[in-house]
């Protein structure tokens, strides 16, 4: 999400973007659906992330990082990174406004493969830089010169400038056969990552410095989350039992607790970085959710021919 315009990635494979459209002069403005477009054949598309400072969306989907022009979601000449894990783009450039003289500055990307890690620049072109071994990685998150970094197993941080790796603390300290999709999250503004760990009765998430060492207090969690991300100064979760978290980042003290709507599975969280339009002179009186269909509908079957 961005201003004006929400995209959306389907598990199909296609890339939707909604415009904020005018409708008559006694009715709110709407959502509408302005493009479609596929980008990985039946396969999910995985992340959006947006890049407002050179006009760029990154798609990750089929193992593979697809760049597109802002906001119209135009294929570039960048031909789509392959045999990606995961990526990250450096926190600090994705918080760069759209510059108003179109002077682009190079965002620094860094893509995990699975024996290592490779460090680009991108503007209107993509810049290799060099690779550093590093295997396992499933989860990144970059912050300048640091990338906390999780597989299976651990949480690291790897010090790109110095191509130094270390881990901080394990993903599963009970080591039980619980599944866990590791958890990492910058600190807008912080220079610090919140990362996740499996305590076996509960969840702590740990704050680290990009040095990786220990920061603040840690906050609590009943169960692991499926989904955190951050609204400055609050930190949001969604557990499996059905309820949202919210936690102050300045106190690690939960402010509330949502249940969430019995007709609603919520799989993941999103964070905006620059806000989104609410089309309404009621603004959140006005919110209401609506059902996007992320499965193809099954073509119709040819007529038959009665001879």
């Amino acid at each position: 999400m961005s201003g004006t315009e929400v995209y959306i990635g389907c598990s199909n494979g296609q890339l939707m973007r909604y415009a904020l459209q005018a409708n008559s002069p006694d009715e709110p403005m709407s959502y509408d659906l302005v493009s479609r477009q596929n980008v990985a054949a039946d396969k999910p598309v995985e992340d959006i992330v947006l890049v407002p400072s050179i006009f760029r969306a990154l798609v990750f989907a089929d193992r593979q990082l697809s760049i597109y022009t802002l906001p119209l979601l135009e294929m570039t000449a960048i031909k789509p990174i392959r045999n990606a894990v995961t990526f990250a783009v450096d926190n600090d450039h994705l918080r760069r406004p759209a510059p108003e003289d179109n002077q682009l500055v190079p965002v620094a990307l860094t893509i995990v493969k699975r024996s290592g890690l490779a460090l680009f620049t991108l503007s209107d072109r993509l810049f290799y830089q060099q690779e550093i071994p590093f295997q396992g990685g499933l989860v990144a998150r970059r912050i300048g010169q640091s990338l906390c970094v999780a597989d299976k197993e651990f949480f690291s941080i790897v010090n790109l400038e110095q191509s130094v790796a270390f881990q901080i603390m394990p993903v599963n300290q009970v080591m039980d056969d619980k599944p866990i999709k590791p958890l990492v999250l910058e600190i807008h503004g912080e220079d610090e990552y919140l990362v996740v760990s499996w305590m076996g009765a509960s969840a702590m998430g740990v704050f680290i410095n990009t040095n990786g060492d220990p920061v603040r207090g840690t906050l609590e969690y009943e169960e692991y989350p499926v989904s955190v991300c951050m609204d400055f100064p609050y930190i949001v979760a969604v557990l499996p039992n059905s309820t949202i978290v919210v936690h102050n980042i300045e106190t690690q003290s939960v402010v509330q607790t949502i249940p969430v709507p019995e007709n609603l599975h919520v799989r993941a969280l999103v964070s905006c970085l620059e806000g989104y339009l609410v089309p309404s002179n009621m603004e959140t009186e006005k919110m209401r959710k609506t059902s996007v269909r992320l499965l193809r509908e099954p073509s119709p079957p040819p007529p038959t021919v009665e001879e």
